[in-house]
């Protein structure tokens, strides 16, 4: 039992014990309390604190306020004990928290003790996602409903892992099936080890940084555009981006473009977005026009569009604009009369999932796949004029008489005659007598 959950306190516990805490100074009275606040922790680490021992105590060991209540003020380490000194004292004082390992325990009994999740720093053992499918798959038949039961996996689980999870669900009848990644939570309520840093090796990585010599002559694009960022990232203060900004170019676009003309309507209110690419088929442009809506909404829509294309010919990544405008709510907004996008929050929300589904690929900020574009038959689509009528041609034929020249009279009147007594013999055989 010591072995998993540890003695409870530091007698006997090795480098750290009442002997080494009172050779450091401690007193009878602050390692009492230190006894009595480790039997409900599960890491040392956390008892040797100002709000434990007391301002009085870490001042006479000669520690400042603006150290002790630094949240990465570490006392063992202040002391002088090392990270192999504290973690073998606190196996003993608050124990491994796992049974593998234990003396008198063999391998065949530790499937018995196996947890959703590893248990301890050091343990490796735990429940396989299948097992904890397959015993609600044994129970699910028996049940109207889903089964409340989190399917638990590791914090190594990769997304591979949590497809195979979801089918063998699927294959099984599950009614539902909840996932959860040890650790995917920015605030984990039950958590088995504790997030103490190792300020030894922190504190040789900015030397070894430093040390470091890079010949900028010898880097590539990539690598160089990645040692900027690098150093831009670790500098105090903007003079390094400013610096970089006066040198960045505008990139004109050619005088004749390519581009596409998306015609929608956001809650009733009809919108044209047009863009302009680069010869590469990027984004470098874009044009938003309004119908029906008066000149203050249609000029401000105009400038918003203006500056978004400035940004994007002086390199700014269409992903950040994207990012920054998707979800903007204010009206128009509601339904929208688009193939693959069918509601949106504002005109400027519309405007962005066309524009990252169109050059990014974003699916998620759309509702509908590879739907059927617009046919030009909607209602409020204009109709096309009818073509003019032309007359039709007159099936008249004049037919000369080759043997006799017949007076001008005669000869607009004969072929009409005669073609009409080829329609109706009767009639002209009755005038001829």
């Amino acid at each position: 039992m010591d072995y998993a959950k540890g003695t409870g306190s530091f007698g006997g516990a090795p480098y750290i014990n009442p002997q080494t805490l009172s050779e450091k100074g401690f007193i009878a009275d602050e390692l009492k309390k230190l006894d009595t606040a480790v039997a409900s922790s599960f890491d040392i680490a956390f008892v040797f604190n100002v709000f434990t021992l007391g301002e009085e105590c870490l001042q006479r060991l000669g520690f400042k306020p603006e150290q002790y209540f630094n949240m990465e003020f570490s006392l063992l380490h202040e002391l002088g004990f090392t990270d192999e000194q504290i973690e073998a004292a606190n196996d003993y004082v608050c124990g491994t928290m796992t049974v593998e390992g234990a003396p008198y325990l063999k391998d065949a009994h530790l499937p018995v003790f196996d947890c959703a999740n590893k248990c301890g720093k050091k343990g490796e053992r735990y429940i396989h996602p299948h097992g904890h499918i397959r015993m609600m798959a044994a129970a699910q038949p028996f049940i109207s409903g889903a089964i409340s039961k989190t399917i638990n996996l590791p914090n190594e689980a990769v997304v591979e892992d949590i497809a195979d999870a979801y089918k063998l669900s699927w294959e099984l009848g599950l009614k539902a099936c909840a996932l959860y990644r040890d650790g995917s939570k920015l605030s984990q309520p039950l958590s088995n080890k504790s997030d103490k840093k190792k300020k030894a090796a922190d504190a040789e990585t900015p030397a070894q940084e430093t040390a470091q010599i890079i010949d900028l002559n010898q880097l590539t694009i990539d690598e160089l555009l990645e040692e900027l960022n690098n150093r831009m990232t670790a500098s105090t203060d903007t003079s390094l981006k400013r610096a970089l900004s006066r040198i960045v170019e505008r990139k004109t676009l050619p005088a004749k473009r390519r581009g596409f003309t998306q015609k929608a309507k956001v809650g009733g209110q009809p919108i044209f977005v047009r863009t302009g690419e680069y010869n590469d088929g990027t984004l470098g442009e874009i044009f938003i026009d309004l119908a029906k809506e008066g000149s203050t909404l249609r000029s401000l829509m105009n400038c918003f569009a203006i500056a978004v294309s400035v940004g994007l010919q002086y390199g700014v990544p269409l992903e950040e604009f994207v990012d920054k405008f998707v979800f903007t709510r204010f009206e128009p907004a509601g339904m929208v009369d688009h193939p693959n996008i069918r509601s949106a929050t504002s005109l400027i929300d519309y405007i962005f999932r066309v524009l990252g589904y169109e050059y990014l690929g974003r699916t998620d900020l759309v509702h509908i796949l590879d739907a059927p574009g617009n046919s030009g038959e909607d209602e409020w689509d204009e109709e096309p004029a009818a073509p003019a009528a032309k007359p039709a041609l007159s099936n008249v034929r004049i037919i000369g008489n080759k043997s006799e020249t017949p007076s001008p009279k005669a000869a607009k009147t004969q072929p009409v005659a005669a073609a009409g007594a080829r329609r109706h013999p009767g009639i002209y055989a009755q005038h001829a007598k």
